[in-house]
C-alpha cells in the first residue's frame, strides 16, 4: 500500500510542474490542452536603422505585433512629412509614395499594446545614389488610337550608359484586353520594340507600365521616372500598292473601299518592298532629294507635296504628286514615294493614321529594312522572338 501510494503522489507533482511550465496537460476527458502566453508588443521597423543605400521603391514599412500603431511619421532630411497609410487593423503601415534618390529620412512610429503603454521606435536611413539614370520614352503615348500595325517602342535616353537588355524588359510591363502572346525585339542597345506575331485585333486595349524608378537596370543605371500609358487598337486599315499593276487598294475592316491608281519609285530608285507602317501626316512637307545623297545638279530636287503620309525614316511618303498624274496607274516614275492625285491623296489622309499598314509588292526594291521607320513585320516571328540580344 505504502509503495502504490508513492506513485500516486509522484504522478500528481508531475502533472503540476508540467502545468505550471506552459506544458500540455491531459484533463480528465483525455483531450491536451496547450496555454500559450501572448507574444509580447513590439513594432518592428523596415528598412533597420541605420541602412544605407536603400531602394526609394523598396519596402518601407512598420510591423506592430500584439499592438496597434496610433502614429507613424516619416520625414526627409528638410523636415517634410512623406505620406503613409494605415492598415485598416492598425498594425501594419506602409510608404505610399516613391522616396528620393540620395536622401536621408527618419521614421518614427508609436504603437500601444493590450496594457496601453506607449512603444515608440526609430530608423535613420538613406537611400541609395544611382552612379547613372535613364529615362525612357515611347511611342505610342497614353491616350493614342493606333492602326493594327503599330508596335510599342520604347527608348532608353542617351544620357547614361545602355541598360542590361533582360532587367530592362523585366521593367515594362503590356497587358492587353482580349490577351494577346507578343515578344520584345531590339534594334540596338536603347530601342527595344514590342508587338504580337500577326497584326493586332481592333478594339483591343492595351496598358504599358514602365516602372523603372528605383529599379537596378544593370551598368550603374537606374530609372529616372515610370511611365505609363493606355492604348487602343483603332479600325483595320490596310492599303496594298503593286508596283506591277500600279493600282493601290484601300482595306478597312476586311473591305475594299476604294482602288487607286498610283505611281512608285522608278527602275533607279525603286520603292522598298514589304510591310510599312504609317508614322506621321502633314498637309504639306518638303521632299528633298539630297536628304538621301541626290543633289539637286543630279536630277534631284526640292518640291513641297500636299497630304503626304510618311511610311518610312528613308523618305517614303504616300503624297499628292500632280506632276505624275499622266504616269499614275501606268508606269512608275517616284523617287520611291507612292505618288497619287491630288484627290485620292487627300481622301487617303483623312482615312489613314499612325500605325496603319501600307504594304508594297513588286516594286522592284529591296525590302523594307526592319529598322526603318516601323518595318518590325519584316522580321519573321520565328526570328523576333530570339530577342536579337
Amino acid at each position: 500500500m505504502l509503495r502504490r501510494g508513492l506513485s500516486v503522489l509522484v504522478v500528481g507533482v508531475v502533472a503540476v510542474l508540467l502545468a505550471s511550465c506552459g506544458g500540455a496537460v491531459q484533463s480528465a476527458g483525455g483531450k491536451r490542452s496547450v496555454t500559450v502566453p501572448p507574444e509580447e508588443p513590439s513594432v518592428r521597423l523596415a528598412p533597420g536603422d541605420g541602412a544605407e543605400d536603400v531602394s526609394p521603391t523598396g519596402e518601407i514599412k512598420a510591423t506592430a505585433t500584439n499592438a496597434k500603431i496610433t502614429e507613424a511619421v516619416l520625414t526627409n532630411s528638410s523636415g517634410e512629412r512623406v505620406e503613409g497609410e494605415l492598415t485598416s487593423e492598425d498594425t501594419t503601415w506602409k510608404v505610399a509614395e516613391p522616396l528620393g534618390y540620395g536622401k536621408s529620412y527618419t521614421l518614427r512610429v508609436t504603437a500601444e499594446g493590450p496594457s496601453g503603454e506607449p512603444i515608440t521606435r526609430t530608423s535613420e536611413f538613406g537611400t541609395l545614389t544611382p552612379e547613372h539614370q535613364t529615362y525612357v520614352s515611347m511611342n505610342p503615348v497614353d491616350g493614342q488610337t493606333v492602326g493594327v500595325g503599330q508596335p510599342l517602342a520604347f527608348y532608353f535616353s542617351e544620357d547614361a550608359p545602355a541598360p542590361d537588355k533582360k532587367r530592362a524588359e523585366k521593367a515594362i510591363g503590356i497587358h492587353t484586353e482580349p490577351h494577346v502572346d507578343g515578344a520584345f525585339y531590339w534594334f540596338d542597345d536603347r530601342e527595344v520594340h514590342w508587338r504580337p506575331k500577326e497584326y493586332w485585333k481592333s478594339g483591343t486595349k492595351i496598358t504599358v507600365n514602365v516602372d523603372v524608378y528605383g529599379e537596378n537596370l544593370g551598368n550603374g543605371v537606374y530609372g529616372k521616372a515610370d511611365r505609363t500609358a493606355t492604348i487602343t487598337i483603332g479600325d483595320r486599315v490596310i492599303l496594298r500598292a503593286d508596283g506591277a499593276t500600279h493600282q493601290m487598294s484601300v482595306e478597312v475592316n476586311g473591305q475594299v473601299l476604294r482602288t487607286i491608281p498610283v505611281s512608285l519609285g522608278m527602275p533607279k530608285y525603286p520603292s522598298h518592298s514589304g510591310v510599312h507602317v504609317v508614322m506621321r501626316k502633314h498637309e504639306e512637307y518638303l521632299m528633298d532629294s539630297t536628304t538621301f545623297g541626290l543633289g539637286l545638279d543630279e536630277g534631284g530636287y526640292k518640291t513641297k507635296a500636299k497630304w503626304s503620309v510618311r511610311i518610312s525614316n528613308g523618305g517614303e511618303f504616300l503624297h499628292a504628286a500632280p506632276w505624275s498624274v499622266g504616269a499614275q496607274g501606268e508606269r512608275n516614275v517616284s523617287h520611291g514615294c507612292v505618288n497619287m492625285s491630288l484627290a485620292d491623296a487627300k481622301w487617303v489622309y483623312d482615312l489613314v493614321g499612325k500605325g496603319d499598314v501600307v504594304t508594297i509588292t513588286n516594286s522592284g526594291g529591296k525590302p523594307l529594312p526592319s529598322w526603318d521607320g516601323f518595318g518590325d513585320w519584316q522580321v519573321p516571328w520565328s526570328e523576333w522572338t530570339g530577342g536579337n540580344y
